[in-house]
């Protein structure tokens, strides 16, 4: 099969969101993205007068030059028919619909962007634009035909009630008048019953002022059985006494354009894949639901939010034609076990929410949940293989507070981030008021980790890593600490995972790499018989995301004068098997180049050996639930035992991690185990007290 190649115009006035952009499009295989970047309107502008039009143009709403939609129009009047995707950082549902309505194709947050939802949306913004060029092509040939033709004339006696209709208009309503002599009742009679009552008024509003034009779009019953769209148009003539006598005008069947407007508007309202009302109508329906309850306590409604759990495993393993066929298939499933009054929308991705109305009690919205549960019980068979998929379901019961559908999504959402942290897959959590108080005491965190950074309050301890064989440090693990001015000195188990969440891990990562690399030569220049030491710095697999990783490490080294031999990167089990693809390349430059990468918390993971002769690493840490029971000479001891034989065979170093007593460490020795670390020989300390330690070799007994 041929690479499909597409333009693209990405109009982004940040380098690393373009940066991301294009990482995200060089991972898709079935296409290949030529990017073009500009960082301002007026260098989007002046790339389409200079260049062909693109295939897709994907817009940021706050440019330099620019903010809101007047960018997006601007680029609309240059070339009407390139789909255009808006990418912004903030969730604004007044401005997403605004921007589908005057023709944005999608409407995307930044945060959420991957590269499945990047490929598929622009995928779908090219074929929507083409439909959507298609649909307006058919209606101008339609109404060059309407005005080439005679659209169907009638003329109406008012005080008789005789009429003519002309034989274009009986065609249109399929009544066949004898020399089109006719009385109006056999018009009037087909109207449906819901568009009479309206038109008689239109009717009458317009006698009592025929200075204004009559018009008035309603369904007519066809002799062949179906209700048709018509149109007509009309003038009345009045007397001297301003009393209407006669009434003319013509009449075209508007009954494709009507149903092509239906089908925009329910393609603006619906997911693309599962045809599942999208965000949009979910939230418009929930602010109804809101509302009634505000004025009738008995009206009571529940939200359900959920994803699907291991999602990104299917799409990264099997393939994105099997997950988007399991979200089509999940949604098949769960429509079947809702009420005609409910609502299952899919939001984003693999995100689902179910507005459930009229809910008696929390119970009555848990017996839904247990249904969905028994529902995903039974496997899916796509392109011949089996999934059982689970989800972590948040519940948000209809509250006083609620003003707004976004607080209740909201707080559906932190229920269900509640329910994945459990132990088991497929729990459900409703919300109380205390996970409010948590999600912003996290909030509040997340600032002050923000102003921790510009403020410097975070600190490096160095925890020694020692010979077992002569007691000598010859490494140190650089381990992060916050000193925070109200909290005092705050435990990385506090704040690392908001770091990796908020996307800080990145900063705060090449900060501790740095300065443990700046403070390793000084003691190597500083301290005699120093210097071979080395640092071990722990780095998480989203560091590797950026594609020069290894090459800024690198530099960063010679900038600090630190031989990349002397650099031990620790990276645990999980880290590269979650990013085997974006870090191989990374890890085997900087491997090259001498950097030595060591295995965390080995044996607690998913590693296998083939993963280790691969990535060839150099060292392995075993992890100190293992050391920890070593001295009951029982599993832990043959495991701790096995891994010390896997490193000699392998040829690779050993550390055991988190020994605290005499006995661990005669056992180790005895073990050939060559290294360790743990609250036997040091706690982490400050930069001045390893300083001192490195005067002087510890004692193993």
């Amino acid at each position: 099969m041929n690479e499909q190649s597409l333009r693209v115009l990405l109009v982004e006035d940040t380098p690393s969101e373009a940066d991301l952009t294009r990482f995200y499009l060089s991972r898709i295989s079935s296409t290949r993205y030529d990017l073009a970047h500009v960082p301002s309107l007026n260098g989007a502008v002046e790339y389409l007068y200079n260049n062909d039009p693109p295939d897709i143009i994907l817009l940021d709403l706050h440019l330099p030059d620019c903010e809101g939609l007047g960018g997006f129009e601007r680029l609309r009047s240059l070339v009407p028919d390139v789909p255009v995707i808006i990418l912004t950082n903030f969730m604004d549902d007044h401005l997403a619909m605004t921007a589908v309505r005057e023709g944005a194709q999608d409407y995307l947050i930044k945060k959420e962007v991957d590269t499945a939802l990047l490929n598929k949306s622009i995928r779908y913004a090219i074929e929507r634009q083409k439909s959507d060029v298609a649909l307006r092509e058919s209606e101008e040939r339609y109404a060059l035909a309407v005005a080439g033709a005679s659209e169907g004339i009638w003329d109406w006696n008012i005080k008789t009630g005789e009429a003519y209709f002309s034989p274009r208009w009986q065609e249109l309503t399929g009544i066949s008048c004898t020399s089109g002599a006719a009385d109006i009742s056999q018009w009037f009679d087909r109207v449906h019953p819901e568009d009479l009552p309206p038109m008689r008024a239109a009717l009458q509003a317009h006698f009592k002022d025929v200075n204004t034009h009559f018009e008035y779009e309603h369904r007519v019953m066809h002799e062949e059985g179906e209700y048709r769209w018509m149109l007509v148009r009309g003038q009345a003539i009045c007397d001297s006494s301003e009393k209407c006598y006669r009434m003319a005008g013509s009449m075209a069947d508007i009954t494709e354009r009507r149903r092509a407007a239906e089908r925009l508007l329910h393609d603006a309202l619906h997911d693309g894949l599962t045809d599942l009302p999208n965000r949009s109508l979910f939230m418009d329906r929930l602010d109804q639901a809101i509302r009634l309850y505000r004025r009738d306590i008995g009206k009571q409604y529940a939200v359900l939010y959920f994803d699907i759990d291991r999602f990104k495993n299917v799409n990264d393993s099997l393939g994105h034609s099997v997950g988007d066929s399991l979200l089509v298939g999940i949604a098949r499933r769960l429509e079947t076990i809702l009420r005609p009054n409910d609502t299952l929308a899919r939001l984003s991705g693999d995100e689902f929410a179910v507005l459930l109305t009229e809910v008696g009690s929390t119970k009555c919205a848990l017996s839904v949940v247990q249904r969905i549960h028994q529902l995903l019980r039974h496997k899916f068979t796509i392109q011949g293989n089996v999934i059982y998929p689970s989800v972590s379901i948040g519940i948000a019961m209809a509250a006083e507070q609620y003003t707004s559908p976004e607080q209740v999504l909201r707080d559906a959402d932190l229920a269900m981030y509640r329910a994945k942290a459990l132990d088991e897959p497929g729990e459900a959590i409703v919300f109380d008021k205390h996970m409010h108080a948590t999600a912003v005491e996290r909030l509040s965190l997340e600032t002050d980790m923000r102003r921790a950074i510009d403020r410097g309050e975070f600190l490096i301890h160095y925890q020694p890593i020692v010979s077992l064989q002569t007691g000598q440090v010859l490494s140190f693990e650089a381990l992060l600490r916050w000193q925070h001015p109200r909290r005092g000195l705050v435990s990385p188990n506090e704040f690392i995972n908001v770091a990796e969440e908020t996307g800080m891990i990145s900063e705060l990562s090449w900060w501790i790499l740095r300065t443990a690399a700046e403070q390793t030569r000084r003691w190597q220049k500083l301290i005699p018989g120093n210097s071979d030491l080395g640092i071990s710095v722990n780095v998480t697999g989203a560091l590797f995301h950026n594609e020069n990783m290894a090459d800024n490490l690198l530099s960063l080294l010679a900038e600090c004068d630190l031989q990349p031999e002397y650099m031990h990167l620790e990276i645990t089990e999980r880290s590269f098997m979650d990013h085997q693809d974006a870090v191989l390349a990374e890890l085997d430059k900087l491997k090259s180049a001498g950097v030595q990468l060591h295995v965390d918390d080995f044996g607690t993971g998913y590693s296998s050996l083939s993963y280790l002769k691969r990535y060839s690493y150099d060292t392995l840490k075993i992890d100190r639930s293992f050391i920890r029971d070593v001295t009951n000479l029982g599993d832990a001891n043959a495991i701790v035992q096995a891994i010390v034989s896997l490193g000699q065979d392998l040829k690779m170093n050993i550390v055991a991690e988190g020994v605290e007593n005499a006995e661990q460490v005669r056992l180790l020795r005895k073990m050939d185990c060559p290294e360790a670390q743990g609250y036997w020989f040091s706690r982490p300390l400050t930069r001045e007290k390893a300083h001192q330690v490195l005067m002087q070799p510890l004692k193993l007994n």
